[in-house]
Formats: C-alpha cells, structure tokens, sequence
C-alpha cells in the first residue's frame, strides 16, 4: 500500500470514529435525547423541516446551547493542539516536543490568567485569547532559544527545558491567584484543570477560526518540514529559508495553544501521542500527518471529553486529568524508546 493510500485510509477511519464520537456526545447527558432529534435539529438549523425534528424547546436549547458548542470546541481544541505538536517536532526535529511538555501550554495559561486577573477579560474572547497568544509565544520563544544548540535538540536539554519553563508558568500563575479576586480565583482554577464544559458559540467560532488558519499554513509549510527532516544544510541546498521557517512555525504553535489554552485550560499530551502514532502508521511526510493529526486530535478530545462525562456517574471529570492519565505513561514508553535508540543520553 502507497503512503498516500495508507494516509487516506487513516483519515477516513479517524473521521469514522470522529463522526461517532460526535454523536454519541450529541445523545449523551442527564437528558435523554436520541440520534434522529440531533439529525433533525441539524436539518433544521439549514432550512430543512423533518419529523424528526424535536418538539420540546428543552431538547432544542440543550443541542445548541450546551451539547454543540462543546463538541465543536473539542473538535477545534483537539486539532489545533495535534497541530501545533506536529508542527514543534518538525522544528526541534524531536519526537518528543509537545506545548505541554516542553512549557508552551504552561506559558499560554499563565498569559489567559493574567488577562483575567488584570480585567482585561472583559474584551471578551479575543482579549484572553490575546494574552495567550502572548504568553505562549514567549514559551516557545524561550524554549527555542534555549533547547537549541548547534543546529539540533538534545532530548535532555529539551525536558530540562520544559521543565524549566513549566515550574516558571506555574509560579506564575500561582502568584496571579494570590492577588486576584474571588471570582477571577474561580475563573483561574479552571485553566489548570481543563475543561470543554461551558463552551460558548463566540469562544468556539474564534479558536475554530484560528485552527482552520492553523493547519491551512501548516499544510502550505508541510513540504518544506519534509526537507527540514533532512538536516538544515540540506534543506539549504535545496531553498529552504531555515530560519525564517523555524520563525513562522513558532509563531504558528503559539497561536494555535494558545487558542486552545484561553478557553480550555491545560490539556496535555494530545500533541504528543497524536502526532506521534500517525507518524508510526503512515510514515513521516507531513502532509498527511498534519492533515490527520487534525481529524485524530479532533477524534480524541471529543471521545475524551465523552468519557469525562460519563465514567463517573453525576459528576465531570476535569478533560486535562484524563488525557494526562493516557498521555502520561505513552510519554514514558517514548520516553524509554528514545533512550534505547540513542543508546543512553550519559
């Protein structure tokens, strides 16, 4: 079978289990509501009336004031962060940067919960948005300068890195709730838990609208991250601007984490294992990595937060929990697999 082959194969079945997840989600809940009322609503919302449309306004709001906006959130979250995980290990031209793990995320929670505590929430979206944009940038910024040396990045230097930048965002965001207010305090909290609960319509339509941007640039850039993998001289050779293109896709992670980040939290791990298991299956050119990466971190973070609500019953559990409970022990294996590769890091 082809790499194209393989890759289409692999995008179908994610949009299969993605497709699934999504309505599972939609009939899952306190409320009851079946798949042919979702099927209904949708036709209705573009013009079309069925029978199958529900009759009680208190289906119809808890489809599209609660159900939809946070499934789409977790299609667009889970995306941008599979991306943005792409696009770092494309640029250190190591398996193991994520934003989570190397302290991207970390520095995009600390920008959200600064704007929140100094009022510059009441921008709105975009407003907290911004800020974490900031703030993760000068994470990757940070990261970048630091973990690189000599055209490459050592697996050490990069986790002591991230560790680094971690420990630094926390204390900052450690020290933003001590000053805050109450109810900036509550709103913080959040952010370190990670949650698709609460979603809204403007919040989804801004972090969809940057995802979409996001792999659109990250698609236009995937040929030049395939002679990057070559070593920078080669791709030199063949005219490839290094430097600038490092510049872009640091830029690109930030704004994608730091989209997900303003309105989610820290959700760790799905720019590591996503990535990283297509990878394993379809082989390294990014064009099709990319492409899935997005439709496979979409898939996961909907079927995660679908399990979020119903593992335990009359409760949610926070998104960030889980995914660091899977994404955890996988970081470990690659984590050892890595080591057994180099033949030790002494």
């Amino acid at each position: 079978m082809s790499p194209r082959i393989r890759a289409l194969s692999l995008v179908l079945l994610l949009a299969g289990v993605l497709v699934g997840g999504v309505v599972l989600s939609a009939v899952t809940g306190q409320l009851p509501i079946t798949p042919t009322e979702v099927a209904g609503s949708l036709l209705r919302a573009i013009g079309i009336d069925t029978a199958w449309a529900p009759t009680d306004p208190i289906v119809e709001s808890t489809l599209w004031v609660v159900r939809f906006p946070r499934i789409v959130m977790g299609l667009a979250v889970g995306a941008a962060l599979a991306v943005a995980g792409a696009v770092m290990q494309a640029v250190f031209g190591n398996p193991l940067a994520e934003p989570g793990v190397v302290g991207v995320s970390s520095g995009a929670a600390l920008g959200a919960s600064a704007a929140i505590a100094l009022g510059a929430s009441v921008l709105g979206g975009p407003g907290v948005a911004l800020f974490a944009f900031i703030g993760g940038l000068l994470a990757t910024l940070l990261v970048y300068a630091v973990a690189r040396a000599g055209g490459r990045t050592e697996v050490v230097t990069l986790l002591l890195t991230g560790i680094a930048v971690n420990a630094i965002a926390q204390a900052g965001i450690a020290f933003v709730l001590f000053v805050a207010d109450t109810a900036s305090r509550e709103q913080i909290v959040f952010w370190q838990l990670g949650s698709l609960g609460g979603s809204r319509w403007d919040q989804v339509a801004l972090v969809a609208l940057v995802t979409a941007v996001g792999i659109t640039v990250a698609l236009l850039l995937a040929r030049r991250y395939d002679l990057l993998a070559l070593g920078e001289r080669n791709a030199r050779h063949l005219g490839v601007d290094v430097e600038r293109l490092r510049l872009v896709s640091i830029v690109l992670v930030a704004l994608l984490t730091g989209a997900a980040v303003a309105f989610t939290g820290i959700i760790a791990f799905v720019g590591l294992v996503v990535p990283h298991l297509i990878r394993m299956i379809i082989g390294p050119a990014h064009r099709g990595l990319i492409l899935a990466s997005a439709v496979g971190g979409g898939a996961l973070l909907v079927v995660a937060d679908l399990l979020t609500r119903t593992l335990v019953a009359g409760a949610e559990l926070p998104i960030g929990m889980l995914t660091s409970l899977v994404g955890g022990p996988f970081f470990f294996w690659l984590l050892y697999r890595q080591r057994r590769r180099s033949g030790g890091w002494a």
